[in-house]
């Protein structure tokens, strides 16, 4: 669900095109310029923060925001942050008491490779800029996964360092839902082509409106397929069938030891049947009921 976006402009006046006119402060449309002309992660900030009411533990990241003083600044705002990071030698972490960069790490770590393609992980530790101090520096684990098309790897950090390393990747895929937004709205719903213009208010209602169309799908789409929208009853037939389930787990431990007994050459078929009754009438009221209601 769209629930806030920002247009971003130039910092430098020379390149802003079609300045707005009016001056006053006060308006809407002297904030959102203002917004729009400040750095990408400031605007990341003010983008969370209005939507602090959304009980999201984590802010997911392409590669582009995920650097140490944006993270740092997201776990300010007591949001955990899973977000891929680039390859470079620019950027170094606390590993092992050194301050290195994710290819020296790399040559370090224990490799191993599961079914997931998860090479290995580690805890490091991160740090605004150089001048911080050690009680300000944040946890944080480093998952590196191999490429699934090629002998490549990619690196994903998680600030919650208790999290597995196999839910860190799941919960990095769903990221592509941002991605599978952009494409349905620019090919399907005519973002940057239904409106060409200068204006900078026209650009930010017509992008609102094809965000609309979006939330509408979305809705719509939930309604139609998502079986928890039946509310209640969702639960009821979801419990029965844990029920069900279970019975027939305990039925099937029952005729095991049926089958056992049968099988004793100094225990008769009476004996066998005394000894299961016996043993069902001493089991639990709850277990029994739900063993004569798989039979």
């Amino acid at each position: 669900m769209p629930i806030s976006f920002c247009l971003l402009s130039s910092h430098n006046d020379k390149n802003v095109l079609c300045k707005a006119k009016t001056t006053d402060k006060r308006t809407l449309a002297y904030k959102r310029r203002k917004l729009a002309r400040q750095e990408a992660p400031d605007v990341v900030l003010t983008m969370l923060r209005s939507a602090k009411d959304i009980p999201a533990k984590f802010v997911l990241f392409d590669s582009w925001f995920t650097m140490p003083k944006t993270v740092i600044r997201v776990k300010r705002e007591n949001r955990d942050v899973i977000g891929m990071i680039r390859i470079t030698e620019k950027i170094h972490y606390q590993y092992q008491g050194k301050w290195q960069n994710v290819k020296s790490i790399y040559q370090k770590i224990k490799k191993s490779s599961n079914t997931k393609g998860i090479i290995g992980s580690v805890c490091v530790k991160l740090r605004e800029d150089r001048v911080s101090t050690a009680d300000k520096f944040i946890d944080a684990k480093i998952v590196f996964v191999k490429d699934r098309s090629s002998d490549n790897w990619h690196l994903l950090l998680c600030t919650d360092i208790s999290v597995s390393d196999e839910e860190v990747v799941r919960v990095y895929g769903k990221r592509w839902d941002i991605e599978v937004f952009f494409k349905v709205c620019k090919s399907y719903l005519a973002l940057a082509k239904e409106y060409q213009g200068r204006s900078y208010d026209m650009q930010v209602a017509a992008t609102t409106i094809v965000f609309l169309r979006y939330a509408m799908l979305s809705m719509e789409a939930r309604n139609a397929t998502d079986d928890r929208t039946i509310g209640d009853l969702f639960f009821y037939l979801k419990e029965e069938l844990q029920d069900i389930k279970l019975s027939q787990s305990l039925m099937l431990l029952v005729d095991t030891l049926r089958q056992t007994l049968s099988k004793l050459p100094l225990i008769s078929q009476e004996m066998a049947k005394m000894i299961m009754d016996t043993f069902l009438n001493t089991i639990p009221q709850p277990l029994r009921q739900k063993l004569l209601l798989c039979a």
